[in-house]
């Protein structure tokens, strides 16, 4: 697992994950993933794609998930 990838909601957080905080853990898990810390040329396309997919499927999970009890919270973040 991705040790540099914190946890993102409360009460790990004091406030909600910001898009830049959702972008690095996405960029963490793809460099994890791929083995790649910076995709060559001909990869960068597909790398890119990737962390835009997991921060998208991240914000996702974020903005559904009920913590102790409270419901979910309304998506706030713009549709990329």
């Amino acid at each position: 697992m991705c040790r540099s990838i914190k946890t993102l909601r409360p009460p790990a957080l004091p406030e909600e994950a910001t898009e830049e905080e959702i972008r690095a853990a996405a960029l963490q898990y793809v460099r994890k993933v791929s083995g790649f810390r910076a995709p060559a040329a001909h990869n960068r396309e597909v790398f890119d794609r990737a962390v835009e997919a997991v921060a998208e499927a991240t914000a996702e999970l974020l903005d559904g998930l009920e913590v102790r009890g409270t419901p979910a919270r309304q998506p706030q973040r713009a549709a990329s």
